[in-house]
């Protein structure tokens, strides 16, 4: 959106790493949050509390709520939100963090090549306009 226009929506990628240090309270933590939600279906209910039991990723998901990072902030309003959580077994603690490990990279470098373009249409667009005597952004996509 290069010819000025913005967007109102904008995707939030945010990945964590959590190291879990005490299964069992986390596990508690998880099934006391669950037991507490009065909006949970008693059948949903029980099949999370086996989950949690079975997985502490699981449990770790129902306890972190990504509409909780926005809710407090003004001028914004969830407009959807999604998660997940799994167990890294290959992951190493002590090895440099590397983004393009977790794919950042590749977005990274595609936004820039992006943007490069844009900025090349941008000025292709401003010499037509020019040459022309077009008046105003005008894109072909």
């Amino acid at each position: 959106m290069s010819n000025g226009e913005t967007s109102r929506f904008v995707r939030l990628h945010i990945d964590l790493v959590v190291e879990i240090t005490d299964t069992g309270r986390l596990t508690g933590a998880a099934l006391d949050h669950l037991d507490g939600d009065p909006t949970l279906p008693e059948e949903e209910r029980a099949q999370s509390r086996v989950t949690v039991r079975e997985d502490p990723a699981e449990a770790l998901a129902h306890l972190l709520d990504p509409v909780h990072l926005v809710t407090t902030v003004p001028g914004t309003e969830l407009a959807q939100a999604s998660w997940s959580s799994e167990e890294m077994t290959d992951y190493d603690p002590d090895a440099e963090w590397d983004a393009a490990e977790w794919g950042l990279a590749d977005e990274a470098a595609d936004a820039d090549e992006a943007d490069k373009a844009d900025e090349a249409d941008e000025a292709a667009d401003a010499g037509d306009a020019a040459g022309a005597g077009v008046v105003g952004p005008h894109r072909t996509r």
